[in-house]
C-alpha cells in the first residue's frame, strides 16, 4: 500500500510534538460540554464558502507550541471547567495534526481532563497508518463536535471544495464504536436552507447515527467577512443575509433536533454503546 499523503514528518521539541496553533480561548462556552479551554489549530483543506476564519486555512504557519506548552497554558483555568468541561481541540481542521492531538489528549487523560475534538472530518480515511492513529485518538477522546456541511455530496463539494463520502463514513464509524457526538449544521439561505435537503439530513442522522447527544442548527452569519477583505480574498457569499428566526425554527423541526437530548445527562467517560439496552 502506498504511503498516506496526509502524513508528514512531525516536528518535536524537548521530546514533545509541536503543533501549529492559530489561537487559544480560555473560557469557551459553545465548544463542547461545559466550560472549555479551546485550542484552535492552524490549517484546513476545505474552502467553505461561509467560513468565518479564512486566516486558519494555511498549513504549517501560526504559533508553534508543544503539547506540553498547550497543556500548561490550560491548567490554570481548570477550576472553571466543572464536571463536564475540559479541553477542546478545534481548527482549522484538527485532524490535519492528528499526532499532536493524540499526544495532547493522552496527557490530558493522565491529568483526568475531559477531551473534546471539534472536526469537519475531511481528512478522515481508513488507510493506514492514519486510521490506526485515529482509533487510538478515539481512546482518549470523550466526545466530538462534528460539522455536516451538506447532506448531498455534490452540493457539499460546491460548498466546500470536497465531497462528503468520507465524512459520512467517519460519522457512521463513530456511531459503530459508540463515540458520543454533537452534530452541527450551518443554515445558509439558498444553499442549506432547503426543506428537501434538511429532511434528508434529518433522516440520515436518525437512521444511521445512534451516538448523537445533541443536534444543533447554527445560523449563517457574516461576522468574518471583514477578514476576507483584509486578506484580499473574494467572499463568495456576498449579499447573503443570515436566516430569519422562522427559518431556523423550520430547520430545527425538519431535523427533529428535539430528539437529541442526551447532552443533558452526558458526562465524560460515557460511551453511547454502554447506554443502549442489551
Amino acid at each position: 500500500m502506498s504511503a498516506n499523503p496526509l502524513l508528514n514528518p512531525v516536528p518535536t521539541k524537548d521530546g514533545h510534538i509541536i503543533g501549529y496553533v492559530h489561537s487559544l480561548e480560555t473560557f469557551g462556552a459553545v465548544d463542547g460540554p461545559g466550560i472549555r479551554f479551546v485550542v484552535f489549530m492552524q490549517g484546513c483543506h476545505m474552502r467553505c464558502k461561509f467560513c468565518h476564519n479564512p486566516d486558519t486555512w494555511k498549513t504549517r504557519v501560526g504559533s508553534q507550541m508543544t503539547t506540553e506548552e498547550v497543556l500548561n497554558k490550560a491548567l490554570p483555568y481548570r477550576s472553571f471547567w466543572g464536571d463536564k468541561g475540559g479541553i477542546t481541540l478545534s481548527g482549522g481542521e484538527i485532524l490535519l495534526q492528528i499526532d499532536f492531538a493524540l499526544e495532547l489528549f493522552k496527557m490530558c487523560k493522565e491529568e483526568g481532563i475531559s477531551t473534546c475534538l471539534d472536526t469537519c472530518g475531511q481528512p478522515f480515511t481508513r488507510r493506514e497508518p492514519w486510521f490506526s492513529k485515529f482509533n487510538e485518538l478515539m481512546d482518549y477522546t470523550d466526545i466530538l463536535l462534528v460539522d455536516i456541511k451538506h447532506i448531498n455530496s455534490d452540493e457539499h463539494k460546491r460548498l466546500t471544495g470536497f465531497p462528503n463520502d468520507n465524512i459520512l463514513d467517519m460519522c457512521e464509524y463513530l456511531s459503530s464504536i459508540g463515540k458520543p457526538v454533537w452534530i452541527r449544521h450551518v443554515l445558509i439561505p439558498g444553499i442549506t436552507d432547503n426543506d428537501e435537503y434538511l429532511k434528508q439530513l434529518g433522516e440520515y442522522v436518525k437512521e444511521n447515527l445512534h451516538n448523537v447527544e445533541k443536534f444543533e442548527v447554527l445560523p449563517y452569519h457574516t461576522m468574518g467577512v471583514h477578514k476576507y477583505h483584509e486578506m484580499g480574498i473574494r467572499y463568495r457569499l456576498e449579499g447573503v443575509e443570515p436566516p430569519t428566526p422562522e427559518r431556523v425554527k423550520n430547520a430545527e423541526k425538519l431535523l427533529e433536533v428535539d430528539r437529541y437530548q442526551g447532552y443533558k445527562d452526558w458526562y465524560p467517560g460515557i460511551n453511547t454503546l454502554d447506554q443502549q439496552p442489551s
